[in-house]
């Protein structure tokens, strides 16, 4: 079933992008009075098509499903001798330069457009998301260097106000990619016995990320996690506890709230499990606080195969939703937030790839149609908010990618027609042909690298 739903996921967010991208030469291709012959989703062999409109353009289903294209009329692909005068003011080379570069554009920036709104959509419906607080943190890490304890509220990064956790790593990860200094606007708190704030807490203060700790293979992982920086959780207070299971065998209760273990304090509820699963068999000597009152008792975990061996279980629930927030905008204010996101990540997008060129950044990254098939598969699963943010953002790579002034591409030609503007003649057929087959060498080797890459991710 699972497999069922990855398939559909990822058919239908790169059925939709080359649809709307191919839609896009169409439709400019149609105001600039070109005729269009064929609409095809899909490359190679037509497997169904019809033809209607005004030109009878013929709309088709191709046999590989990895792409599209707009056949119009083309003296360089077609025989033209036998048009009457008003049909060959309709071809596409009869055309100004400007009006083929519109057209030829025409497809990224339509993928750019429904990234814009996608994201405006999404922003304006809003979603429960964590908030950016951090989780305690370990001694050797930057972000202890830099001041951060643990319970810290991020609010701006550089002086950019977020929201949540998201919006945190975002901001980061373009600081990183930039090599600028990182600089977080916090809000401290003052953790009490129990882990409540005292009075006077949460003053403003700023703190300097050094991230020229990562090197360029953290970026492929957890990032904030290798500067130190994880979303706090909940304090570690007991949730239902299973009947004759360890922890009520030992007294423990629901709602009560654990401070330390083996007389070590314990931060969150995550650091709690982590001591439980780490003694199979081994006394625990708990500390903690019922209905206002200390406690101290002693539990064994129960030992129990896990996948690195043994792990210890007590069997009692343990909450560990974060402290989350309800992030939304009015409509005009989401379509600027949607604007400046898909800039920010064609931008990004441009640097990694910059980045892998000269070296800094692995190949690793570039991806495949079974890691998107992968990824389309998961944010499916999880909900209807991260599908459509995986969609968004592999439109915005589609963009991208076709608008690289590699010949074969959009890109490529636009690079042509800027020529022509600049020299006032159209580029030699010759040269073109050269370009055209140092094009397809150039796309064979991503393609080769991305199903590479893929192959080494589903193996290992």
């Amino acid at each position: 079933m699972a497999f069922l739903q990855t398939i559909l996921a990822f058919v239908v967010a790169l059925g939709s992008l080359v649809i709307i991208h191919e839609l896009g030469h169409y439709w400019v291709a149609r105001l600039c009075g070109v005729k269009v012959l064929r609409f095809s989703v899909g490359m190679g062999k037509i497997v169904f098509s019809r033809r209607f409109g005004p030109d009878q353009t013929e709309w088709a289903v191709s046999i590989l499903p990895l792409g599209g294209y707009v056949k119009m009329l083309d003296a360089r692909e077609q025989d033209v001798t036998g048009l009457s005068p008003q049909e060959l003011k309709r071809e596409f080379t009869n055309q100004s330069v400007w009006r083929r570069m519109a057209i030829v554009a025409a497809g990224p920036l339509a993928n750019f457009a429904l990234a814009i709104l996608l994201f405006a959509g999404l922003y304006m419906y809003g979603e429960m998301e964590p908030t950016p607080r951090v989780r305690a943190v370990a001694e050797q890490t930057a972000a202890y260097q830099a001041g951060l304890r643990g319970g810290e509220l991020i609010t701006a990064v550089n002086g950019e106000a977020i929201q949540t956790w998201s919006d945190l790593r975002w901001k980061v990860l373009q600081g990183v990619i930039d090599k600028t200094p990182v600089k977080l606007d916090i809000r401290r708190t003052n953790p009490g016995p129990a882990g409540d704030s005292l009075p006077g807490g949460e003053p403003v203060d700023t703190v300097s990320l050094p991230i020229e700790v990562l090197a360029a293979k953290d970026l492929e992982g957890d990032f904030l996690g290798k500067l130190g920086i994880k979303l706090a959780r909940p304090k570690p207070i007991l949730g239902k506890v299973v009947p004759d299971g360890p922890a009520m065998q030992a007294g423990l209760h629901e709602g009560d709230l654990i401070t330390s273990v083996n007389g070590e304090p314990v931060a969150d509820g995550v650091a709690f499990i982590d001591k439980v699963k780490a003694s199979p068999g081994k006394a625990l000597s708990l500390t903690g606080i019922r209905n206002g009152n200390s406690f101290a008792l002693s539990v064994t975990p129960q030992a129990q195969a896990g996948k690195d061996g043994q792990i210890g279980l007590i069997k009692v629930e343990m909450p560990m939703m974060p402290e989350m927030i309800l992030s939304s905008s009015p409509p005009l204010q989401a379509l600027v937030k949607g604007a400046t996101k898909t800039w920010d990540s064609s931008i990004l997008t441009l640097k990694m790839l910059g980045k892998m060129v000269i070296g800094e950044v692995s190949w690793k990254n570039i991806t495949g149609p079974i890691t998107i098939a992968d990824y389309a598969g998961q944010t499916a699963r999880i909900g209807a908010f991260s599908y459509l943010s995986f969609i968004a953002f592999i439109s915005i790579s589609l963009g991208v990618m076709n608008l690289l002034p590699i010949p074969v591409l959009d890109g490529g030609h636009l690079l042509y027609y800027s020529l022509e503007v600049l020299t006032g003649r159209p580029i030699p057929e010759r040269v073109g042909a050269i370009a055209q087959r140092a094009g397809i060498g150039i796309l064979m080797t991503l393609m080769i690298v991305a199903m590479f890459n893929d192959i080494v991710r589903l193996i290992f």
